[in-house]
């Protein structure tokens, strides 16, 4: 009898094991997003949008940046609002600064409201900059988001670069 109840048990757990495995939510590699073939095309372009950073390609930062982009810089104070011509204008200036770019992402979530797509990423950034004793590394690690758009068959980003 203790043998059948152990039997049974056991055939209990492989059924619900298996249950449970096929309702498990499936993420992209290396993130924390849920893969769908909407999301894989999300972080595609986020991914357009790190390898330009890391290559210092201003011309692709450019092209997916949306003419109306504006970054309020996270607070009230207006001076260091960023519209188009300012991000332009910092990316051909301070940006060219930097000898080499590391900039790493880790995707955690995309939310899409209406008209706006939301990538929250924890990202990592190291870069060579001039410094008092030559050229010195510094290091970021933070939590940012990307605004996107739709836009003709892809994205443009509005906030967060």
């Amino acid at each position: 009898m203790f043998c059948r109840q152990t039997k049974a048990v056991a055939s209990l757990l492989v059924v619900a094991s298996a249950v449970l495995a096929g309702c498990a939510t499936h993420y992209i590699p290396n993130t924390d997003v849920e893969d769908n073939n909407d999301n894989r095309k999300i972080i595609s372009f986020c991914e357009k949008y790190r390898n330009a950073v890391e290559s210092k390609n201003v011309g692709e930062l450019l092209k997916l940046a949306s003419p109306k982009y504006y970054e309020d810089g996270g607070n009230i104070d207006a001076a260091d609002d960023l519209d188009y011509a300012g991000l332009r204008a910092y990316l051909t200036g301070k940006f060219q600064d930097a000898r080499a770019i590391r900039y790493e992402i880790r995707y955690r979530r995309v939310l899409k409201s209406d008209d706006v797509i939301y990538v929250d990423y924890t990202y990592s950034a190291s870069y060579r900059i001039p410094g008092s004793k030559g050229e010195e590394w510094r290091r970021k690690v933070d939590d940012n988001r990307l605004e996107l758009v739709e836009y003709q068959d892809e994205y443009r980003i509005v906030a967060g670069m």
